[in-house]
Parts: C-alpha cells; sequence; structure tokens
C-alpha cells in the first residue's frame, strides 16, 4: 500500500515538473525606430547594435528559464540597455534645448494592472528600476522630476551626476539642432528602449525607457513614461511598449488602444498594432511598437525605415533585426 502511494505521489510529481516544463516565455525588445539606413549605419556599429540586442535577449531568457517574474525581466532587460551609449535611454540619452539630460521610464504589469512611472529625472542611473519602485513601493503611479528623484534615493536606487549622461554624439546632435535653429529631425528620437514579456507563470509585462527628444524644451515629457501611451500590459490581451514621436502616441492612447482593439473587437495582437500604427501614419506620426499577447504570439511593426528590435520564445525561435527586412 505504501509502495502504491509511493508510486502515485511520483507520478503526480512528474506530472508536475512536466507541465512546469512546457510553460511557454517569450520576450520581445526594442531599441527605438526611425530613418535608419545602412548607408547611416556601419556595418561595425550595427554589430553593436546587433550584440547588445542579443545580449538583453540572452539575459530576459535566462531569467524566464529559472522562472523569473515577468516585472524583473523587464527591469533587467532594460537597465541592460539604458547602459549603453547606443540607445535614447539612461547612459545614451539625448540633451535638451538647455545642454543637460532628462529621463523618462514607465512599467506595468498585466496581471493587477499595477503601474509606475517616472518623468523629468536627472540624476537616476537606471529610470526602469525607479518606475518599477514606484509601482511597489508608492501609493502613486507617476512621479517627476525633484520629488522622483528624492523618492529613488529613499529606494536605495544608485544617483549619479548629470554628467554621467554626456555622451558626444548625442551631444553634437544637439548643436546641429541648435545651428539649424529647429526643433527637431526625423531620427533625433531614436533609441528609446522597451522591453515586452510572458513569463512562465502566464503573467504578462511591458516597460519603456527614453532621453525624450534631443532639444526639448519646457520640461517636455513624451508618450513614454504614460500608462496607455508608450505603456501598456493586460493579462487579458497583451503587453506594449512604444517607441517614436511621443506627442502623437499620447493623442492616441496607442498603448492602451491596441490592447482594446484586442479586447473588443478580438484582433490578434499584429493586426491590432498594424491597425495603431495606421492611425498613427494617418496623422503624420512615426515610430513603432513591440508587443506579446497572453500566448506568446508578438508584433514588432513601425512605420520607418527601420527598428532596432528582436524577440526570444520558449519554442527556440529568435531574431535580431534593424532594418524593414529581418537582416540585421
Amino acid at each position: 500500500m505504501n509502495f502504491k502511494r509511493l508510486l502515485s505521489t511520483i507520478a503526480v510529481s512528474l506530472l508536475i515538473l512536466s507541465a512546469f516544463g512546457q510553460q511557454k516565455y517569450t520576450i520581445v525588445i526594442h531599441g527605438g525606430a526611425g530613418l535608419l539606413s545602412k548607408e547611416k549605419i556601419s556595418e561595425e556599429r550595427r554589430a553593436e547594435y546587433k550584440a547588445k540586442l542579443n545580449e538583453a535577449l540572452d539575459v530576459g531568457e535566462k531569467m524566464l528559464k529559472s522562472g523569473a517574474k515577468a516585472t524583473n525581466v523587464v527591469v533587467e532587460v532594460i537597465k541592460i540597455m539604458e547602459n549603453s551609449p547606443l540607445f535614447n535611454a539612461g547612459k545614451g540619452a539625448v540633451f535638451t534645448h538647455d545642454g543637460g539630460n532628462e529621463l523618462d521610464a514607465s512599467i506595468m504589469e498585466g496581471s493587477t494592472l499595477n503601474a509606475g512611472a517616472i518623468a523629468g529625472v536627472r540624476d537616476i542611473k537606471n529610470p526602469i528600476a525607479a518606475a518599477f519602485e514606484v509601482m511597489n513601493n508608492s501609493e502613486h503611479v507617476l512621479l517627476s522630476g525633484a520629488g522622483a528623484s528624492e523618492f529613488a534615493k529613499k529606494q536605495g536606487l544608485e544617483i549619479v551626476p548629470n554628467k554621467y549622461f554626456y555622451n558626444e554624439s548625442r551631444y553634437q546632435s544637439l548643436q546641429r539642432l541648435l545651428k539649424k535653429e529647429r526643433e527637431r529631425t526625423n531620427n533625433d528620437n531614436t533609441g528609446t528602449v522597451g522591453c515586452a514579456v510572458l513569463d512562465i507563470h502566464g503573467n504578462l509585462c511591458a516597460g519603456t525607457s527614453t532621453g525624450g527628444m534631443t532639444n526639448k524644451k519646457y520640461g517636455r515629457i513624451g508618450d513614454s513614461p504614460i500608462i496607455g501611451a508608450g505603456t501598456y500590459a493586460n493579462n487579458k490581451t497583451c503587453a506594449v511598449s512604444c517607441t517614436g514621436h511621443g506627442e502623437y502616441y499620447i493623442r492616441l492612447g496607442f498603448a492602451r488602444d491596441i490592447s482594446a482593439l484586442m479586447e473588443y473587437k478580438n484582433l490578434p495582437i499584429a493586426d491590432a498594432c498594424r491597425e495603431e500604427i495606421r492611425k498613427l501614419s494617418e496623422l503624420n506620426g512615426t515610430g513603432g511598437v513591440i508587443g506579446v499577447d497572453a500566448k506568446g504570439n508578438i508584433a514588432m511593426e513601425f512605420n520607418t525605415s527601420g527598428m532596432f528590435r528582436g524577440f526570444a520564445k520558449s519554442s527556440g525561435e529568435r531574431e535580431v533585426a534593424i532594418f524593414k527586412t529581418n537582416k540585421i
């Protein structure tokens, strides 16, 4: 009798382990969309982008395989891109009109619809980590400026002088714009980073981080820290992160609208993202979006000539790309 019970226990345990091992995960990332071409980006530079995107995917996959929560994966993956000068987020943030750097970030989890965001910060090394703390350790969703920095300090996050974000190529971009007395060019906001994840527990999460728009004035804030515009996640539908000309994303309620198209019109995630990009194009807005649904299906849509992007799935599927074609 005891032997039969032992066999039964072993059988149940094996079934549980088998089911756990078969759980699906998906991670999809972006590093900004814009006027990208092979003429403007050298082979050496493309190799740098490819290596960093693959590094981010590697870290995300390792965490997901070990059973990490989607929220933790999103934070760690985005931190990798924030710490790289290749992207307009964290270390590679673009310069404001006054010659400084102001950063925005947001994160949202699909299981609870809990969210956190920070905007206009000048001294937080990893803005996505601050957004995560707002989500988990405050009663608010969005904190800005000095208040957000004070909160981050109390949470023990790394604070750095604004000069940490200095990047010569970004600084020269500002100088060119100032010289031409223009507010922006079509590719100056290229580099916003984002991540959307489905973990093995069936939960979705999305996050976005950016340095905003080159030569921005008056404390301008784009869509990246706005829940429902640049970031959205709901276990019933999808997790999405956006990149592009933020003013248009805000006007459209872009990220939330994708979820609504899926919920109320039963559109697949790829179709919903394409429909929202169509609306963006009608307003003469430019940019892109990445997303994953509750079943692990992905979308990587954009109306520009390129978008730094990549994804990996538990099935073994994986891709990193820059231009319209899937070639790096």
